[in-house]
């Protein structure tokens, strides 16, 4: 049996004193590999019908990018997907909705039926997509071994896509949403979730669960919780405050660290 591996993590002030140097450099520009801001470097190309950002240049190991219910679309997802790209993964995020995610402001749009939304994105709808995203990667990038990071709505598939004959070998995930105990008892590989100390979807009592079901798959894991983060953080943190900008950064570095030790 695998040795399982068991971290929890919990990030308060006395760890922010370290964000700066998390922020590695990209060794070919110098520059950090995290973008917070600027333009996508990535491009849009379509396979089977569906349109895949790819960023990064070719690699053995790819990273299967799935975002939250607010897609491709969302500027912050493509940088996101590009910091892959410059951490040395090439990297596909296919457009999980159709060109219709989740509205930015899904607060703010009172019409919007959120209801409706899963529904119409339910894993019967979701699954065929992100196989193809999967066979786009193996057979036309040539990528030998694909990772997954997954964000709330995608970080549940990030566990769907680990069970047997799925077609990915090591998962990380953020705060995921939606996910069920089976999925998680029937993955075949190493998964790590970076979590968030006030995340109603996932409280408390739920992290606790889920970290006794990954224990019990016997495959290695970790959780981290991050200090003074919301649910959304990942992807969407508010990077003026200290307590998110780190916990994005660093839950982004543990998806990189995971990676390196598993795939």
């Amino acid at each position: 049996m695998l040795k399982v591996t068991s971290l929890l993590a919990l990030w308060g002030m006395s760890s922010l004193v370290d964000a700066q140097s998390s922020q590695t450099d990209c060794p070919a520009t110098g520059e950090p590999i995290i973008a917070h801001t600027g333009e996508p470097v990535g491009t849009e190309q379509l396979y089977d019908e569906i349109t895949m950002y790819v960023t990064g240049n070719a690699s053995d190991v790819g990273v299967l990018y799935l975002t939250d219910v607010f897609g491709i679309q969302l500027l912050e997802n493509k940088l996101l997907a590009d910091s892959f790209g410059r951490a040395g993964y090439l990297t596909v995020a296919p457009d999980m909705f159709n060109g219709t995610p989740a509205p930015g402001d899904i607060n703010g749009t009172p019409d919007f039926n959120v209801t409706k939304f899963l529904a119409d994105h339910s894993p019967e709808a979701t699954d065929p997509i992100i196989a193809s995203a999967i066979d786009f990667m193996r057979t036309e990038l040539g990528v030998k071994k694909v990772v997954a990071t997954g964000y709330c709505f995608g970080g549940r598939y990030t566990f769907r896509v680990l069970a047997e004959g799925k077609g990915v070998d090591v998962g990380f995930a953020a705060h995921p949403s939606l996910l069920e105990d089976a999925e998680i008892s029937a993955i075949t590989g190493p998964a790590s979730i970076a979590a968030a100390d006030a995340d109603d979807m996932t409280p408390a009592e739920r992290r606790s669960a889920i970290e006794a079901l990954l224990l019990d798959t016997g495959f290695p894991y970790s959780l981290a919780l991050y200090g003074g983060t919301q649910h959304g953080f990942g992807v969407r943190a508010n990077i003026t405050d200290p307590k998110q900008k780190f916990g994005k950064e660093e839950a982004f570095f543990q998806a990189i660290r995971w990676f390196g030790a598993w795939a």
